[in-house]
């Protein structure tokens, strides 16, 4: 089976990442922080400001296919570079009209969405099923039941607006129950509600950051079968903003980016003290608790999920890959519909 090549995270502001033989060593302060295989790395991302990379890198990077992002500190994307783009100019083409097509338009999102909701109800379901005894369990069946109904009405929707209320009352539902899944007690770690930009409690901090990696996972599967990332169904198009990846990674955010935040949190794995509270109210996690976050995060994708549409186990990293191939096959007509991951 495929195996996906490690995504090498740099987190040290003001490093040195450059290639020796056939690694690549970080540096800081003359003095030698890491070295890897190079023919192992398949992207390279720069968390902060002052990383800089060599040419020698670089050239590399662009000629191996290897990825080079750039976030900040709070997990937004600042820019990206790249070598030539391979698409295939076909699917792109079939991608675009599809993109034209408010009927086909339309057909991808209610699969987007469905899996999203869908998913959500499993994180919760099976929170019930590991702690029949926990607290909330009448909200979270009352928050189950609504989502029910709007898992139907989307399926059944005819207009793409009307979808985009579905999701997000779907979302609230969920939302409001999170906190149950929270299991430490204290105030430290309490979740009320979702809130992006910015966060404002460590929950949504650790959060934002998960679904900004899980949104560069999803560009890069995307560009790695030839579509483009950028136009997207679900999400409106806006300059600079990777609608596709975003549409793509819905059916993702609860069995992956959710489900890694609550096991750091429950398993103790951060701290309330590794957080950084502004007088704004704004929440940042420092500099060990992102670290955790991304290898907790590498250590997920190599795990292995069932796949139910090709009924096999793969790699969470080789899934991302699968789902874009399959909305490629979508988009050429060689199926009838994309197959969302459904997460059981």
């Amino acid at each position: 089976m495929k195996k996906v090549r490690n995504t090498l995270y740099v987190t040290i502001e003001g490093a040195w990442v450059h290639k020796d033989g056939e690694t690549v060593t970080i540096h800081k302060d003359n003095r030698k922080i890491g070295q890897f295989p190079i023919h192992q790395i398949g992207e390279l991302v720069c968390f902060g400001y002052g990383i800089n990379i060599s040419p020698q890198l670089v050239e590399h990077c662009a000629t191996e296919k290897v990825t080079v992002s750039y976030i900040d500190g709070k997990g937004q994307f600042l820019a990206r570079l790249q070598g030539p783009v391979q698409g295939n100019v076909l699917l792109r083409r079939a991608q675009y009209r599809d993109a034209d097509n408010p009927e086909r338009t339309l057909m991808l999102a209610k699969c987007c969405v469905a899996a999203k909701i869908q998913n959500q109800r499993t994180v919760l379901l099976r929170h019930l099923r590991n702690h029949p005894d926990g607290e909330g369990e009448s909200e979270i069946r009352t928050a189950l039941a609504a989502m029910e109904n709007s898992l139907n009405s989307a399926r059944n929707c005819s207009d793409l607006g009307i979808l985009r209320g579905i999701e997000g009352a779907a979302a609230e539902e969920y939302f409001a129950v999170f906190d149950y899944m929270v299991l430490l007690p204290g105030p430290d770690f309490r979740f009320h509600s979702r809130s992006r930009r910015p966060p404002m409690d460590r929950i949504n901090a650790l959060l934002s950051y998960a679904y900004s990696i899980l949104a560069l996972d999803m560009r890069s599967a995307l560009e790695a079968v030839g579509l483009d990332p950028y136009v997207g169904y679900l999400h409106a198009e806006r300059p600079g903003r990777p609608s596709l990846a975003l549409d793509l990674m819905e059916e993702f955010r609860a069995p992956i980016a959710d489900r890694l935040v609550l096991s750091l949190v429950n398993m103790r794995q951060v701290a309330a003290s590794g957080f950084k509270i502004k007088p704004s109210g704004e929440v940042e996690m420092d500099d060990e608790t992102r670290k955790a976050l991304l290898a907790a995060w590498q250590k997920r994708k190599r795990e292995e999920i069932y796949h139910p549409f090709f009924e096999e186990n793969m790699e969470t990293g080789i899934v991302y890959i699968s789902q874009a191939r399959l909305l490629a096959r979508y988009f050429r007509g060689e199926l009838d519909f994309y197959p969302a991951f459904i997460w059981r």
